[in-house]
């Protein structure tokens, strides 16, 4: 589910990182993708085995440059879907480690079942 999640964010053209991979010592890009999985869960099950495992992801866009902030997440939103991730609302404001970049961020998530 990462590669997919990657290779989709990946098809509009910045580079997208798992969140806390940049080194301290590493250049912010002008504008990136990050992205967090802060759970997997069974949902379902039949006989004891797991049938459907929902996957959690925060995805986050940060720029150098504020007027592309909601342009830049939408468009991420917007290729998400496409792949059948699931997106509940427009985002949300988030910190940067760098005092150049602004950043936002959505939940999304998908199912997987076996």
């Amino acid at each position: 589910m990462i590669d997919l999640l990657v290779s989709t964010l990946s098809k509009l053209g910045l580079p997208v990182f798992r969140q806390g991979s940049l080194t301290e010592d590493g250049e912010y890009p002008s504008a990136f993708y990050t992205f967090w999985n802060p759970r997997s869960e069974g949902q379902s099950f039949y006989d004891n085995k797991e049938t459907s495992l929902t996957w959690e992801f925060i995805v986050y866009y940060y720029t150098n440059n504020a007027n592309t902030l909601e342009d830049g997440l939408n468009n991420a939103i917007d290729e998400l879907r496409k792949a059948d991730f699931i997106i509940g609302g427009k985002g949300f404001d988030v910190g940067s480690d760098e005092i150049t970049h602004v950043g936002r961020a959505v939940r999304i998530s998908k199912i997987e079942r076996s």
